[in-house]
């Protein structure tokens, strides 16, 4: 079965689903293109395998050597879901400590999430944000504007994924963006309120993601009550 990914990202964890096959070829090349893109951002990566069906010699090898690549940066690959074969595999050949497995996705995930970065100190104090929106290019949007001024901010794509961050620190604001199903935003704040009591929420209009930049990020410094030095 050829190999097919789907990615996204909790936090500051990226995450792969893999099916298929990893194996010498196209599946090799086209997973190895995609985590040298995310590394660029993240290096933090958890891949979820419990649709691959076979990984030879070369897969094992691509994922060993990356996750050395990420040691060094104070990352890590791990592994989720593995499927019987892939478990045993790893005993067979005592890999098993250089690509540390998880039971499900969730458990991975939390292993980095709830692991102190090497970086924590660099983190800002200031006011914590989640943000939660479909698309990844919106979030880095409003990640990237609000750093500028100070905030802590987390991401998420999924409303699930915003549930295990949630697990792990505590926000002053959840900011749903117009990704979410239209008319959702306010029952899925609402779902996240026992996750964050304190949390202050917050909903961007429909219409933010085909605003002009300049436009966007005045109504979302509107939004925190800042000014805009631009």
């Amino acid at each position: 079965m050829p190999l097919t990914l789907q990615s996204r990202f909790v936090g500051n964890v990226y995450v792969i689903r893999c099916a298929g096959r990893i194996v010498l070829g196209p599946e090799v090349t086209e997973l190895e293109s995609v985590l040298n893109t995310a590394a660029f951002e993240f290096s933090r990566f958890v891949l979820t395998v419990a649709d691959i069906d076979r990984l030879d010699s070369i897969g094992i090898g691509l994922l060993v050597r990356f996750a050395e690549r990420l040691r060094r940066r104070g990352g890590d690959i791990r592994l989720a879901a593995p499927p019987p074969f892939l478990t045993k595999l790893l005993e067979l050949t005592k890999l098993s400590k250089a690509l540390q497995a998880f039971a499900t996705e969730e458990e991975a995930i939390l292993s980095f999430l709830l692991q102190r970065p090497a970086d924590a100190t660099q983190r800002s104090a200031g006011p914590r944000v989640l943000v939660i929106d479909e698309s990844a290019d919106l979030c880095v949007f409003v990640r990237t504007v609000l750093r500028q001024y100070g905030f802590d901010v987390q991401s998420s794509c999924l409303v699930r994924d915003a549930r295990i961050l949630l697990q792990v620190d505590d926000v002053d604001y959840i900011l749903v963006g117009p990704g979410i199903v239209q008319g959702a935003g306010q029952t899925i704040l609402r779902s996240l309120t026992p996750l964050a009591p304190k949390a202050v929420p917050l909903q961007l209009e429909d219409d933010f993601k085909i605003r002009d930049a300049h436009e966007a990020t005045q109504a979302l410094l509107q939004m925190f009550n800042l000014q805009s030095t631009a």
